[in-house]
């Protein structure tokens, strides 16, 4: 691995190599970006190499076994008549298994969106009315749950269980019966337009509002994700074992699951439920050498008192971000693993990747822009640029990691998406005078609860619903290990009494375990207000840190 203040171009110019043999054999210069054709030919060049791990079981699967297994799927796709543009969902455990229609999807152009296992009937209508899936990949657990709303909608959408199920077909299954009658020397990945074709539904809340899915192409992240490996200088396989933390819905997790095949690195992750606890087993017994995680779950494995349960020294990189990082969190990170590379990142699902260079010498700046996109600041009231030294403004940029917009939602995408192509982060930063970028504030309305995006909007509408409440506004109160813990400020109708419980109950029944009330409830007389009539946010969150909260 190349020293970690060094940045090389080997991984474009691996995916160059890679890319190029897929070109040659299709003779469609677009297919340099087509994830299905890269991975189809990252599967067939090391059969043998393990793709996966499940720590909690230790089964294993190779390229090859994935191969054959994502070719029976797209196989079964294609026989059950899902097509391009169509949209299947993910929602289960990082097992063996939860991969494989993945692929199979980006075979054939088929949309994929991985979505949170414990979202509530209210959660999934939403989101499945939002993205009319074809097909949904779960576990039985959810199967009733998931059907409800299914008839509730009025979808013609299958369930396919990763496990066994009385009354759906599960996986196996499915391969047997519908995808046995093709050979993998036999099938062709369909062809289409990479620039164009969806690859990726990735659950956000964009801004403001509630949550919507971020649509990403094929060439987005082909573009993209190799900037997440900049600092290695071998390919393919830079790295031993990469080690996934999070869910199928995160970006975290799905910039491994998607390029595993394509970079030829093997991956490790779980189906049990990564507590602390399993974390530290998984660590110290498979010893993986890369991570990408947030600065609230890495507080949490370095907490003083546990931190020696578990030995870190494995680690040749861990990328954190997702939220602010405090140069404190570095200095714990190297207490524990002096040679680990801690490298700092800002990213979006909007931009697909990530948007800046990190230079551990500067530990408190982001770094300077990364070189495949445009980033410029705006002032958020006149959309005028900013281009003086230490002036705050709104981070703007634009380039081929830009996502398509909010999957059918164009009034919001609009909001965001500005003329020229330029996308508007929402996050407020200044440069220094070399171009390293520093973060200022969000200008987002969004709480981070342990890197869940949870939107106040959401929250306030379910208690908006308590007959006896007047008003409602959700801020957070913020939380060393843990981000932001929701606070439901409450304005009740008057003459009425409620109780704080009532409040959190309601949620409880309501939203999914992120989102709970877990920075309690306040009672006020009136909302703080701006001179526009608007709730004045920071006002709000002062209030709710200085008072007694139920």
């Amino acid at each position: 691995m190349a020293p970690w203040q060094h940045r090389t171009d080997a991984v474009h110019w691996y995916m160059q190599e890679l890319s190029s043999r897929v070109v040659a054999a299709s003779g469609i210069p677009s297919d340099r970006h087509h994830l299905g054709k890269l991975t189809l030919q990252g599967f067939k060049d090391a059969p043998d190499f393990v793709l996966q791990i499940d720590g909690a079981t230790n089964e294993t699967e190779t390229f090859g076994s994935a191969l054959k297994r994502s070719v029976q799927c797209a196989t079964a796709f294609r026989n059950l008549g899902l097509k391009h543009g169509d949209v299947i969902v993910l929602m289960a455990p990082n097992h063996i298994h939860l991969t494989v229609p993945m692929y199979a999807a980006f075979y054939l152009g088929i949309s994929v969106a991985g979505i949170d296992m414990t979202l509530r009937h209210n959660e999934l209508r939403e989101t499945f009315k939002c993205i009319n899936p074809k097909m949904i990949f779960c576990q039985s657990e959810r199967v009733n749950d998931i059907r409800s709303v299914i008839e509730e909608l009025k979808f013609d959408t299958k369930i396919i269980t990763f496990d066994k199920n009385d009354r759906c077909m599960n996986f196996s299954d499915l391969l047997e019966k519908y995808g046995s009658d093709v050979s993998v020397k036999d099938f062709k990945a369909a062809d289409f337009d990479p620039a164009k074709t969806i690859s990726l539904l990735i659950a956000t809340s964009g801004t403001t509002g509630l949550p919507k899915s971020a649509a990403i192409t094929h060439k987005n992240m082909a573009v993209s994700v190799p900037y997440m490996w900049l600092t290695y200088s071998k390919f393919p396989t830079p790295t031993r074992l990469t080690v996934v933390f999070s869910p199928i819905e995160w970006y975290s997790a799905l910039f491994q699951f998607v390029f595993s095949p394509i970079i030829r690195h093997s991956r490790l992750q779980s189906s049990a439920p990564m507590t602390q606890e399993h974390a530290y087993y998984l660590i110290n017994k498979f010893r993986p050498t890369f991570a990408m995680t947030s600065p609230n779950m890495l507080t949490t494995f370095l907490k003083i008192g546990d931190r020696n349960k578990c030995d870190f020294t494995c680690f040749e990189t861990i990328l954190v971000g997702g939220s602010s990082v405090h140069t404190s969190l570095i200095e714990d990170i190297k207490k524990v693993s002096p040679n680990t590379n801690v490298v700092v990142i800002y990213g979006m699902s909007e931009i697909s990747g990530i948007a800046f260079n990190f230079d551990p010498t500067i530990p408190n700046s982001l770094g300077k822009p990364i070189q495949s996109l445009e980033h410029k600041l705006v002032n958020p009231a006149t959309h005028k640029d900013i281009t003086e030294p230490d002036v705050p403004g709104e981070l703007w940029v634009r380039g081929p990691g830009v996502f398509q917009g909010y999957y059918n939602n164009p009034e919001v995408t609009s909001q965001v998406v500005m003329k020229g192509g330029w996308l508007k982060t929402g996050d407020m930063m200044y440069k220094d005078n070399m171009s390293n970028f520093y973060f200022v504030e969000r200008i987002k309305l969004l709480l981070k609860y342990r890197s869940y995006q949870i939107s106040p909007l959401e929250i306030e509408s379910v208690i908006a619903e308590h007959p006896r409440v007047f008003e409602v506004a959700v801020t957070g109160i913020p939380h060393k290990e843990d981000g932001d813990l929701p606070v439901a400020c409450i304005v009740p109708h008057e003459g009425y009494k409620i109780t704080a419980q009532e409040i959190k109950d309601l949620v409880r029944d309501s939203l999914s375990d992120s989102k709970q009330l877990r920075g309690g409830v306040i009672f006020l007389k009136e909302l703080p207000l701006t001179s526009t009539s608007k709730i004045d946010r920071p006002k709000l969150a002062a209030l709710a840190r200085s008072m007694e909260r139920e």
